[in-house]
């Protein structure tokens, strides 16, 4: 029998994903991380991007995180997101109107933390937009 991991997927909201992987790719802060099972421990931020999913079937599953913190175990990965979505139910369109509107706050800031605050959500609707343009081009959009 292969070896595998388990893998957990959660927003502050909901568990989004539970179940048996093959392996994990996450953003890691520094860069993508790929775990396999009997990966040596590992506590890293993750920035917004694509978290895919690679069952022991074969079939690959793909959630948009907006940040949060990736742990990993020898056999289990934990992914605690601020928020968490399915690659499928992403919303193009919300996503194209945040990024403009983030983009409008940039340019009429009042404040750094105005300016900030506006970077990340920038930075939020461009991996969200990444993330579709992904699951487009495989086919699955």
């Amino acid at each position: 029998m292969a070896m595998t991991l388990h893998v957990d997927i959660a927003s502050a909201e909901e568990e989004i994903h539970s179940g048996p992987a093959s392996v994990v790719y996450a953003p890691a802060e520094m860069g993508e991380v790929g775990i396999y099972p009997r990966h040596a421990p590992l506590l890293t931020r993750l920035k917004p991007g694509e978290v895919r999913v690679e069952t022991p079937s074969g079939e690959e599953l793909f959630f948009f995180v907006s940040g949060g913190l990736l742990e990993v175990q020898p056999h289990v990965v934990t992914v605690l997101a601020d928020t968490a979505i399915r690659a499928a139910d992403l919303d193009e369109a919300a996503a194209v109107e945040a990024q403009k509107r983030a983009e409008k706050e940039m340019k009429d800031r009042k404040s750094e933390i105005d300016y900030a605050q506006a970077r990340a959500e920038l930075a939020q609707a461009a991996a969200q937009l990444r993330a579709i343009q992904k699951l487009r081009k495989r086919g699955r959009g």
